[in-house]
């Protein structure tokens, strides 16, 4: 869950784990540790059509989650960029 200081959602003011509850580390707005940013929109076939959804996992919680995965995630190894 974001919670920004404007309403042009600019300046985000803190972030907390939809799972958990406990607030992530924030430095001038900017994430300082692994966070999990979901989004769906629901479709017309869902009984959720015209539905969107938006939560935040901490690093815990989000290795809690796939670990509970019949069918693991994919992952691909990334190249850091400075």
């Amino acid at each position: 869950m974001r919670q920004y200081l404007d309403h042009d959602k600019k300046t985000l003011e803190k972030i907390v784990c939809n799972q958990c509850g406990r607030e992530l580390q924030l430095e001038n707005g900017i994430v300082q540790e692994g966070i999990f940013a979901g989004e769906v929109h629901w479709g017309y076939f869902s009984d959720r059509d015209g539905e969107r959804h938006f939560f935040d996992l901490c690093e815990k919680c989000y290795e809690r989650l796939i670990s509970g995965f019949l069918v693991p995630v994919t992952m691909e190894d990334e190249t850091e960029l400075l």
